[in-house]
């Protein structure tokens, strides 16, 4: 099995990576955004509803509606994505809270996104890399660009499929622990554990 770090070196090394990944990039390279993305973003409004497992935290909130976003239930948003373990919060990337909430529509699905990680501090960062392989040592958690999610009643192979059909930037899947990661860095792929 390939691991993150593998996948993320055949990228970069140019070398040949699994056929289904070659099609995506192609896909994706077309159009960054997606199709599926930019059909859920003519709604009229764009709502979240997530649960922090760390915190044990709820926001479900319209946070964009006529065209604009809506500043308290961005606060909302970015404090229950806040780092659980330094208390810092970090403003939280809205291409991400776009791409998130559009995956809530193709994939049907109302429930709240169970959350596994959000913003994470550099230290807090540094401290899971030093115990974790698979942590980035310059993750996109820390810039606000990601999450670490899954959601009750969506198996996992079905979320992944439709967050990579989303193509709006990273995708894991850590089919063992049991979430997928997304963010709204470049399009790329991998598997974890």
């Amino acid at each position: 099995m390939i691991d993150r770090r593998q996948m993320l070196g055949l990228a970069a090394g140019g070398c040949a990576a699994p056929a289904m990944t070659l099609a995506q990039s192609s896909q994706m390279m077309a159009d960054p955004i997606g199709d599926l993305l930019a059909a859920a973003d003519r709604r009229p409004v764009r709502r979240l509803n997530l649960f922090n497992l760390h915190t044990s935290e709820r926001v479900d909130a319209v946070y964009w509606e006529a065209g604009e976003y809506i500043p308290d239930a961005l606060d909302a948003i970015n404090l229950v994505l806040r780092d659980f373990r330094t208390g810092e919060v970090w403003p939280i990337d809205v291409k991400l809270l776009d791409t998130v909430s559009a995956l809530a529509t193709v994939v049907e699905n109302d429930r709240p996104f169970q959350i596994v990680s959000g913003f994470r501090s550099p230290r807090t960062n540094a401290m899971l890399r030093s115990r974790s392989r698979e942590v980035a040592e310059n993750s996109v958690h820390t810039g606000g660009e990601a999450m670490d999610l899954y959601l009750d009643d969506t198996p996992l192979p079905r979320l992944h499929a439709a967050a990579v059909g989303l193509g709006a930037g990273g995708v894991g899947l850590y089919p063992v622990t049991g979430f997928i990661h997304m963010d709204v860095a470049r399009v790329r792929y991998w598997q974890g554990t």
